[in-house]
């Protein structure tokens, strides 16, 4: 534990551990291969035991709850049109990149995605305590991901003077406007036309307040949920979502206005994720460095408003964080071939925006209600990344995450354990890696072409709850699971920089069980706590090349009938 302290010293008030017992006294040591050692030693760190999870804060501190809404004090504004109508949009048809005439690049368009995507979704109201809800999901409705667009000029007041940078104020429905590009620089940085760029950040404290050391695993995967929720928002557009591949996390930052994250950022820093680029065809563009360091001499408008009055600074966070920077000119992931699969990923009845917009994350299950057999088939398949599958076509490698099913109450099927290969090419390791006598049967009546394989017939409702910090929710509904990444080989390939990225994979087949609930008249939860090793234990894996990092629900929901809804828009 000193050696830990040694490397990553507290600041502020000292958090409290939930248990007496010591974190691991393994801490990396600088040299050659640092952010590597930092990464898995953050991760097994950071994971949930029987008798110990991972540190965090004794109580809640109310007083210090971070400010869900970032605003850039100083900057001007432009109001985004309320979309009035749901442009009626089949849910089904955004799934599959395609099937949706692409619409212009207007002011209407960009309130139409972000509506979909990032926006709020609705108040909720019990007595006097007031909170919003989002389009995108968010580990303890903290929202720690802030959203940056790049717009070219689009000829309309406030946004037809020039090019800019703009970020997203969510509770208005506006946009804020960083920085002017000049028209030169908009031109080289090399974009199809119709095409504009959207980044996305994170504000660790935002998580940390509540989950200490564990909340950069979180914020990861709501970087997942929020990139799956512009893409399917996108995809009703008829507009595609690309990840950018190749540009440093630090050069993304000068492109948004972010300090350097080798600055001394402070507890509430905002640290940039990803890029991507939104076009008609699926474009990508280039981003030479000459061009990105031109950002440097823009004129950057605002000062970011402050969330907290205290706070307590889980430096273990920030040395992760860097640790994982993507370098500039990382080569981009290998291409591989995606299958073809003729059939639907779904059969809904419901639009686009009704889907996406009454999703909610259930926060408890009846404990009776299952689902059909051929339910449970469609889910599992949306899941794959088929070729032109949204949101899966926004990311460029090979799947690293797969599915450890604990089937509960499906109509048809024996309950146990399944498992979901999403990538072929890496059955053989998976099965190398689990226990000898798991039987890998196919299930039951699934089609030829979902991999997905019986592998335990037994009742492990109790497990799955045990397993999910003792949550009945785990176990109450149709089913629950596990998504395990290919952790070992993910970082040797790639390094670092690709830890966030297994979170990012996880957080969009959430989005989309998010959004399979629904469309079927059911809900669903994303399940953050969970006991790491136990997970592991059930599934016989002996080493690191299999992590488990998110884990999931879905069923009938119980609601809670004190709590009120409040129209999204005027924010109260």
């Amino acid at each position: 534990m000193a050696l830990w302290n040694k490397w990553w010293p507290r600041k502020g008030r000292a958090p409290q551990s939930n248990s007496p017992v010591a974190a691991p006294a393994d801490a990396p040591v600088p040299g050659p291969g640092a952010e590597l050692r930092i990464v898995r030693a953050y991760h097994e760190r950071t994971k949930h035991h029987l008798h110990r999870y991972a540190e965090g804060p004794a109580e809640l501190d109310w007083e210090n709850q971070p400010d869900p809404f970032r605003r850039f004090d100083g900057s001007p504004t432009v109001e985004l049109p309320l979309p009035q109508e749901d442009p009626g949009t089949a849910y089904g048809q955004a799934l599959v990149e395609g099937r949706v005439a692409a619409a212009p690049l207007d002011q209407a368009g960009i309130s139409r995605l972000l509506y979909d995507s990032l926006a709020i979704s609705a108040w909720k109201e019990a007595g006097e305590t007031r909170w919003s809800l989002r389009v995108n999901p968010s580990s303890g409705n903290l929202h720690p991901t802030e959203g940056y667009l790049l717009l070219p000029s689009l000829g309309v007041e406030g946004l037809g003077e020039s090019a800019g940078v703009y970020h997203y104020a969510p509770r208005e429905h506006l946009l804020e406007r960083r920085a002017a590009l000049p028209a030169d620089l908009w031109e080289d940085l090399g974009l199809a036309r119709g095409s504009f760029l959207v980044a996305l950040s994170s504000i660790h404290w935002r998580e940390a307040w509540k989950y200490g050391e564990r909340a950069y695993r979180y914020c990861q995967h709501d970087v997942g949920h929020a990139l799956a929720a512009l893409a399917v928002g996108a995809s009703g557009l008829g507009w595609r979502v690309r990840l950018v591949q190749g540009i440093g996390t630090r050069d993304l930052g000068r492109m948004i206005g972010l300090p350097d994250t080798d600055e001394d950022p402070g507890p509430e820093a905002e640290y940039p994720d990803c890029l991507v680029s939104v076009s008609p065809d699926g474009s990508e563009p280039a981003l030479p460095p000459s061009v990105i360091a031109r950002f440097d001499g823009l004129d950057w408008h605002g000062t970011p408003n402050a969330l907290s009055p205290d706070h307590v600074e889980w430096d273990v966070i920030e040395v992760t964080a860097k640790a994982a920077l993507q370098p500039s000119g990382a080569p981009p992931c290998a291409p591989w071939q995606r299958e073809v699969s003729g059939r639907p990923p779904v059969a809904a009845t419901g639009s686009l925006r009704q889907i996406v917009r009454q999703r909610r994350s259930a926060l408890a299950f009846d404990g009776r209600t299952g689902m059909s057999a051929e339910t449970f088939f469609r889910i599992m398949e949306s899941c794959m990344p088929r070729a032109g599958r949204v949101p899966f076509a926004t990311l460029p490698w090979s799947p690293r995450v797969h599915l450890a099913v604990f089937v509960h109450r499906v109509d048809g099927l024996t309950p146990g354990l399944y498992w979901l290969q999403r990538d072929p090419a890496s059955q053989e390791a998976t099965r190398s890696a689990c226990r000898e006598e798991f039987l890998w049967l196919p299930a039951e009546g699934a089609p030829e072409d979902l991999p997905l394989s019986l592998v335990l017939p037994m009742n492990l409702r109790s497990q799955a709850a045990s397993i999910s910090c003792g949550q009945a929710i785990a176990a109450d509904g149709a089913f629950s699971l596990g998504m395990i990444a290919e952790f070992d080989r993910s970082l040797d390939e790639h390094g670092a920089w690709f830890y966030p990225r297994l979170y990012w994979e996880a957080g969009a087949i959430g989005q989309v069980l998010y959004l399979e609930a629904e469309a079927v008249g059911l809900r669903s939860t994303g399940i953050g706590c969970f006991l790491d090793d136990p997970m592991h234990s059930i599934l016989g894996l002996k080493s690191r090349s299999l992590q488990s990092l998110y884990h999931f629900a879905v069923g009938k929901p119980v609601d809670d009938e004190r709590l009120t809804d409040r129209p999204a828009y005027p924010a109260p």
